[in-house]
């Protein structure tokens, strides 16, 4: 009997993995498996060992990647030092300032005065 889709994928997981820790994105794993995006995604839904695989080869990839740029940030590389800030303390360094939230404080703090004022 001639053996599924996912037995033939079943047997790269290692591959897969390897794949992942390289760099590859879900839909170049996909082609290389010679199956589907729809596929692909279903088996990640669907198959822990293949979701796992996937997780695992990026995971090491992503610590060198954060490791580099860290290390480039500390070495004084502006473009490093900007974009660690943005993502590690958005509260401070983000570009654009949630103004609804200061917005809100404020309407908050007027209705406390007016409130005060009316029970004076």
């Amino acid at each position: 009997m001639a053996k599924s889709k996912w037995e033939h994928v079943k047997d790269k997981l290692v591959l897969i993995e390897g794949w992942a820790r390289e760099g590859l994105t879900d839909i170049q794993i996909a082609e290389n498996l010679g199956i589907s995006k729809d596929t692909f995604y279903e088996y990640k839904k669907r198959y822990p060992d293949f979701s796992d695989s996937l997780k695992k080869g990026k995971e090491i990839i992503d610590y060198e990647v954060e490791n580099a740029l860290l290390k480039n940030a500390l070495d004084g590389n502006i473009t490093a030092q900007i974009f660690w800030l943005k993502n590690r303390r958005p509260d401070k360094w983000k570009d654009k300032i949630d103004t609804n939230k200061d917005t809100q404080n404020v309407i908050e703090k007027l209705d406390k005065l007016l409130e005060e004022q009316q029970n004076a």
